[in-house]
């Protein structure tokens, strides 16, 4: 553990060339690499990898490749949540997407930030706020998700939408940035 590490989990300012983050980003990417190379038929190997790759993966999950991640282990997905094609999931903070979620392709989950100050941003300080997708939940292809957003249960995210701010349960959501239309 670095204090970096420390720091980035916390959720407060840290520095990600920190070598334990680099070292942690390249052993993700390694097994992404393997992931994003499976063939159509290799369901037993694709899932054997992301049991590898994130911090849980729930029985009857499925993601298409290609994934994008960061670390992986901050990373955690339901029971029988399907995530489709392209999906970006920067995890610098936790990411826990619940069971039966529904993720259209293209998605983007970038829990990672940086600060507004351009010196401490130059000085390459960024951090990061989790982001969570309750279970139930719909994401149309191509939805935005922003960092420290909470998505609530049975929502349902229009395609496209970017969501900067969390949305309850139970409703339809579209739009950038992200609204509620009306309940379900």
């Amino acid at each position: 553990m670095s204090e970096q590490r420390d720091r980035m989990l916390r959720g407060d300012l840290y520095l990600a060339d920190d070598p334990v983050l680099l070292e942690e980003r390249a052993r993700a990417q390694r097994v992404l690499e393997r992931f994003n190379a499976t063939r159509v038929d290799s369901q037993d190997s694709r899932r054997a990898l992301l049991v590898e790759l994130l911090g849980a993966f729930g029985e009857g999950a499925a993601i298409l490749p290609p994934l994008r991640c960061d670390y992986g282990y901050t990373t955690t997905v339901g029971e029988r949540t399907f995530i489709n094609y392209g999906a970006i999931i920067l995890d610098p903070a936790r990411v826990r997407i619940g069971a039966d979620v529904q993720i259209g392709p293209n998605v983007q989950l970038l829990t990672a930030t940086h600060p507004v100050d351009a010196g401490t941003r130059r000085a390459r300080w960024e951090s990061a706020q989790s982001i969570t997708v309750e279970g139930g939940a719909w994401l149309g292809g191509g939805v935005i998700v922003c960092p420290g957003v909470t998505i609530g249960a049975d929502a349902v995210i229009g395609a496209g939408s970017v969501v900067t701010r969390s949305i309850p349960p139970g409703v339809v959501a579209v739009g950038n940035p992200c609204r509620v239309m009306r309940e379900l």
